[in-house]
């Protein structure tokens, strides 16, 4: 179970290192789902970049996996209110509207992320079932 987990781990980890390279590479893609009450989407895309980063490598390492697993739970909560507001809002990023379907499937996924992440770092157990 533990190579599975780590294999997870590292599958998990690395796209949330790469887009958030995007997040400095590319703010202006990321800036229109910024919700207006925060303001200063600039700042809020280079936070979230930098701890898409920072909690994308700790989890990569057993030692830190956990805190990374406990971070990501929060900042996917946290960030969650920027899929709500580009719903709302009908927000076009990167040339792209979602559908409803679309939204309801980004919104799953989200679902998916976080409970991985919980996984990941052994706050939700998940064993084999044994035979009785």
């Amino acid at each position: 179970m533990h190579v599975i987990r780590h294999l997870i781990s590292i599958a998990y980890g690395l796209p949330f290192v790469i887009i958030g390279i995007g997040h400095f590479r590319n703010p202006e893609w990321f800036e229109p789902i910024v919700p207006d009450l925060l303001g200063a989407p600039r700042f809020w895309v280079l936070v979230s970049g930098f701890f898409e980063i920072l909690l994308g490598v700790l989890v990569l390492f057993p030692r830190t996996r956990r805190l990374a697993s406990i971070g990501f739970v929060g900042m996917l909560f946290a960030l969650y209110w920027a899929n709500i507001n580009m719903w709302i809002n009908d927000i076009e990023v990167g040339g792209t509207r979602l559908s409803q379907g679309g939204h309801v499937l980004r919104g799953f996924i989200q679902i998916i992320l976080i409970a991985t992440a919980a996984w990941i770092g052994g706050l939700i157990p998940i064993r084999r079932l044994r035979n009785r």
